[in-house]
């Protein structure tokens, strides 16, 4: 799987890759902030996200039929892949 990088601009310098099967912004936004935080709920997505629920179970969905998130409890998570 090839990916985009993303560098933060903090001193850590942080690099997230984002897997180009993404294509949508949704998707690659979902991804970054699960990739950033360690994982969240689809109520912590829409309040730090501001995305509708609506919109965060296909997206969820589809990062999870591409193995790039895991369903754990409640939560969503990066997949170690």
């Amino acid at each position: 799987m090839s990916a985009t990088h993303l560098d933060t601009p903090d001193a850590d310098r942080t690099t997230i890759d984002v897997p180009d099967e993404l294509s949508s912004a949704e998707s690659k936004l979902v991804y970054v902030f699960l990739a950033a935080t360690d994982g969240a709920t689809v109520e912590e997505l829409h309040e730090a996200l501001g995305l509708r629920k609506i919109t965060l179970f296909p997206v969820l969905s589809t990062l999870s039929g591409y193995d790039v998130v895991a369903r754990e409890g409640a939560r969503y998570v990066p997949s170690a892949a």
